[in-house]
């Protein structure tokens, strides 16, 4: 009787070490192994600009600078008179000599987040964070409605903030929808030793925060 049990209990231990490993076993039509995979997932955000598409107008080109700048955008030459056509629209002055003209162009941009649990008060905002050279007779415009609404004159378009940032995509930001906004370059019509003359440059940063 005691043999009997100790050739049981060796019985099921040769079992157990022909079956205890899922990768291997002995006498069986089949296994199944296990592995577990691991990925560290991380929130990620990207906004770009593009060259606009809005009908009706013309569009300054969007182009890729070279990281600074990530991008360019060229109104060609401009004047306070608007006798110069630019590359893109213009507001001539409504008194010439007194009244200021804009230089303007659409253009998107288009954010996208991934993997962010709070998004629903997203925005975009725009600063300028270098301001043409100071004092200066030319500044960065951009559409007070801060929509897809083509500017019906220059009375649409006003200053964009230099010490902050303006709100140009409200809260609610979609990701993978383009925005379409307007800017452009108010020249006015001062004379004096210090005006700008020549090739001038200031440089717009556009921030997305996914919140």
């Amino acid at each position: 009787m005691k043999f009997t049990k100790l050739a049981i209990f060796a019985t099921l231990l040769t079992m157990a070490s022909t079956t205890f490993a899922a990768t291997q076993a002995a006498n069986a039509t089949s296994v199944a192994p296990t592995m577990t995979v691991s990925a560290t997932i991380q929130k990620a955000v990207s906004l770009t600009l593009s060259t606009g598409a809005t009908g009706g107008v013309s569009h300054c080109a969007v182009a890729a600078g070279g990281n600074p700048p990530d991008y360019t955008m060229n109104f060609g030459t401009v004047d306070a008179l608007g006798i110069n056509a630019g590359n893109c629209n213009k507001f001539n002055p409504a008194t010439p000599g007194t009244s200021d003209a804009v230089y303007w162009s659409d253009y998107q941009l288009l954010p996208v987040y991934t993997s962010h649990q709070t998004f629903g008060s997203t925005t975009v905002t725009a600063q300028v964070t270098t301001d043409f050279g100071a004092p200066h007779n030319i500044f960065i415009v951009r559409d007070s409605a801060n929509s897809s609404t083509v500017p019906a004159s220059a009375a649409s378009m006003t200053a964009m903030g230099t010490g902050s940032a303006d709100t140009i995509g409200a809260a609610g930001v979609v990701s993978g929808t383009a925005l379409t906004r307007f800017i452009g370059v108010e020249v006015k019509p001062t004379n004096g030793a210090t005006v700008l003359q020549g090739a001038q440059t200031a440089t717009v940063t556009f921030t997305l925060t996914v919140q």
